[in-house]
């Protein structure tokens, strides 16, 4: 087993007693830090920074060299890596954000798509896991991640980012069938993509279902909340002589709260909508919590920020089981400066609630 100097993050997604509540943010390898903007422009664009192990490696790490207070890393890729290497052309518009050259759009497409092998199609992934986990030499715990199967899908179908999903909710009610079978085959490439980055070393794992939550809940169960339950039956539990945390995040999913507890996995995600205190009181003991700042709070000044980590602490109240995050990813615009003052405010106000 490999000796982790901090296993603050995994302890308390198993819901075993922490000195402090662990914190980290998502996207917290990206554009609002000037290194990340450096190694980027170094890089040439998005895809060589994430296709190239090294870059990768050197991204995922800038934030803890900034912020050693942070109690895990997050491999630095994409949740489009799936979709690209079942053929579809992942490209990146400048302020357009991703698009795909070969959108699905009928069974026909949908049946010829391959599963991808995630050491043989996701080589550069899984080769910036193993990077990673050498360079961190168990200072901290590291991440991997894959989008939700919905997720996935839908930017499959529209071909890039949607405001409405028009085109993805259309084959779902127009053509049900075509959207399971899309979404039996990527539940079968994220299990083996998640279980392949476990395998290089991911030590927690989370599945980010960000457009779930723009589901009707008959929907989210069938088409989204389903295929999850597939994932985490599936994904290797305990590797390395030490147990896998899975976390499930359904942006805008707190009204479905006990159903995605029901899934067995060990932590639910939580968007800035749902109150702490009515999360835990709902899911009781069955998982750990992780949230749930609105992340434009960090654009307010630093005693702001503190006394926005000090309502959400107390809103959680004592004991383990709750990771601090932020309710969804860091924006580019945030100063660094306050995404420290946030951090440091975890560690310095969580110790009360603990020991």
């Amino acid at each position: 087993m490999t000796v982790l100097k901090n296993d603050r993050f995994l302890r308390a997604l198993l819901k075993q007693p922490v000195d402090l509540t662990p914190v980290w943010m998502m996207r917290q390898a990206g554009r609002y830090l000037p290194e990340y903007r450096a190694s980027r422009a170094k890089a040439g664009d998005f895809m060589g920074l994430m296709q190239n192990p090294q870059f990768a490696c050197e991204v995922t790490m800038q934030p803890l060299d900034r912020y050693p207070q942070l109690d895990a890393a997050i491999l630095f890729s994409d949740i489009l890596t799936i979709p690209d290497a079942m053929g579809l052309g992942l490209y990146f518009e400048t302020g357009e954000g991703p698009r795909f050259k070969k959108p699905v759009r009928t069974l026909a497409d949908i049946e010829a798509l391959p599963i991808p092998d995630p050491e043989k199609d996701l080589g550069y992934v899984m080769d910036a896991v193993r990077t990673i986990r050498s360079e961190l030499n168990g200072r901290v715990p590291l991440i991997g991640f894959a989008g939700s199967p919905w997720t996935l899908a839908t930017y499959m179908v529209e071909g890039g980012s949607s405001k409405d999903f028009r085109k993805s909710k259309a084959l779902l009610y127009d053509n049900p069938q075509a959207m399971h079978l899309l979404l039996d085959k990527l539940t079968q490439s994220v299990t083996a993509y998640l279980n392949g980055q476990i395998r290089a070393g991911a030590q927690a794992v989370q599945i980010f279902d960000t457009w779930g939550g723009n589901l009707s809940a008959a929907a989210y169960q069938e088409f989204s909340l389903a295929y999850m339950q597939k994932i985490a039956n599936g994904l290797i539990r305990e590797h390395d002589g030490r147990q896998v945390p899975i976390i499930l995040f359904t942006k805008n999913g707190g009204q479905w709260l006990e159903s995605i507890a029901a899934t067995g996995v060990d932590a639910l995600g939580l968007d800035w909508t749902t109150e702490m205190s009515d999360a835990r009181r709902r899911v009781g003991d069955q998982v750990a919590l992780q949230g749930n700042m609105d992340p434009t709070v960090l654009y307010a000044q630093p005693t702001a920020i503190r006394a926005e980590v000090a309502r959400i602490l107390a809103s959680y109240g004592q004991g383990s089981g709750h990771v601090f995050n932020l309710g969804h990813g860091i924006t580019p615009e945030v100063d660094p400066a306050h995404a420290g003052a946030f951090i440091e405010a975890v560690h310095e106000l969580s110790a009360q609630y603990h020991g």
